[in-house]
């Protein structure tokens, strides 16, 4: 995997079709295009889950308190199972999701293991398991919690890996891996995230059970623990129903550019926490029974006052902070006299306007980069804007440039 970041360039989107004539080639964002097939109708096998935990090909992504291992900002570290043994038994998959359920002790702790993909790249040395080859990746939770065994473990593992050098990289929002190394890392922080908060079922309030290679929390009808005690757990309908209590949850948000009625100009807007002369697109959470294009029309009038007519949808990007699919948009005034910004309905922002297409260019050339980071060298000055990893620049860009208009004649 190569260093430093930048957005994805999978295979498919230099491939010529029907589609990519009529409405050009698809815009793929940094978080996305993972190089692992999940595999996710595997998740249930436990003698290929077993067979891959202890593969000499497999690696994996290990993270602390949700910050990952890295040999430096821009590089993770795959670690091996030996280093990772002492965490992960070798019969970690020998039972049956079944049989895990069925023998469920809640006094009984284990580190959370997720199973991520395959590398099928790796057709030489990697796995074999019916027609499917690669290497396994998991990612791995060593945060110090649990038994005290298990705890001692971790730690045992934290300080080996820092005594080589290594460490655990603590950033708000980790934007510096290469594109294949962040949308590993978006996985597995993101599963690791959500089965953290999932330890208890939201519906009875019992400890529950990470299964399907942990993308799913069971919540067991009996407890070890509890029948030696006499005691039993309540009914609870996560075990006889679908339930997103049960499932990862991704929470859809839209963000958008706004063009000005003669496309001249962009709206973009700043919150308070933006450094100086720092603006962005608008964006929020699409709310239930809600279309992404109602969405976006709400968003841009609740926070800037301004009145959208045409929305296009251009792309989307995984947002592991902790589980977002930011849906980009970008969408246009009809008439001027609806152009005028108010920020009395919701005080979200502490400033919109509209930017000149002039000055958004210029910015995009010299005046980017991550938050909490200088512009480049030849800034001096003025508007400000998210890098090439973040949609907002991709939309930004896109606006400005017109590479979301489609062709108007059909190419069918």
């Amino acid at each position: 995997m190569s260093n430093g970041p930048q957005i994805p360039a999978p295979a498919h989107i230099l491939a010529d079709s029907m589609l990519s004539r009529h409405f050009g080639r698809e815009t793929v964002n940094y978080f996305s295009s993972s190089p692992l097939n999940r595999l996710s109708f595997l998740r249930t096998e436990h003698t290929f889950l077993s067979a891959a935990l202890k593969h000499p090909s497999t690696r994996f992504v290990l993270l602390k308190d949700l910050a990952p291992l890295t040999k430096s900002p821009s590089e993770l570290y795959y670690a091996r199972y030996d280093e990772v043994r002492k965490l992960v038994p070798e019969d970690s998959f020998d039972k049956s999701e079944e049989e895990m359920i069925k023998q469920f002790d809640s006094r009984k702790t284990s580190a959370q293991l997720i199973f991520l993909g395959l590398d099928e790249t790796r057709k030489q040395d990697g796995l074999a398991y019916k027609i499917y080859t690669g290497a396994p990746y998991f990612a791995l939770d060593v945060t110090p919690k649990g038994s005290e065994e298990q705890q001692a473990h971790a730690k045992d593992i934290i300080s080996t890996m820092e005594a080589k050098g290594l460490s655990f990289y603590q950033s708000r929002v980790v934007m510096t891996f290469s594109a294949d190394e962040a949308a590993v890392y978006a996985q597995a922080r993101a599963l690791i995230d959500w089965n953290t908060r999932n330890t208890f079922c939201g519906t009875c309030g019992y400890p529950t059970l990470s299964v399907n290679s942990g993308t799913k929390r069971a919540c067991p009808p009996t407890d070890i623990a509890l029948t030696e005690q006499g005691k039993a757990r309540p009914e609870c309908n996560t075990r006889t129903t679908l339930s997103n209590l049960s499932f990862p949850r991704t929470d859809p948000t839209i963000i958008v550019a706004v063009l000005s009625a003669d496309a001249k100009r962009i709206l973009l807007g700043r919150s308070k926490r933006f450094p100086p002369n720092w603006y962005s697109t608008l964006a929020g959470f699409i709310e239930p029974a809600e279309s992404v294009e109602d969405a976006v029309r709400r968003e841009v009038w609740e926070e800037a006052g301004v009145t959208l007519s045409r929305v296009v949808i251009h792309s989307s990007q995984p947002w592991p902070y902790p589980a977002n699919l930011m849906i980009g948009a970008i969408a246009q005034v009809s008439d001027p006299e609806h152009e005028k910004i108010s920020l009395l309905h919701d005080p979200e922002l502490e400033d919109a306007k509209w930017f000149e297409i002039e000055e958004v260019e210029e910015a995009l050339r010299i005046g980017t980069s991550p938050l909490g980071e200088t512009a480049g060298p030849e800034y001096k000055g003025g508007l400000r804007l998210p890098p090439p990893t973040a949609i907002a620049h991709q939309l930004i860009r896109a606006a400005i440039t017109g590479d979301y208009i489609t062709s108007k004649e059909s190419k069918m």
